[in-house]
């Protein structure tokens, strides 16, 4: 399936934590509004 396991660099990690951070905000703002 994913034979690139280990190709996951600090920079992924930290480009999918900020995918994941905004999409957490928009729904914190969804929720609350």
């Amino acid at each position: 399936m994913n034979m690139k396991k280990r190709h996951f660099t600090p920079e992924y990690k930290a480009k999918v934590a900020m995918v994941g951070l905004k999409e957490v905000n928009t729904f914190a703002e969804f929720v609350s509004a």
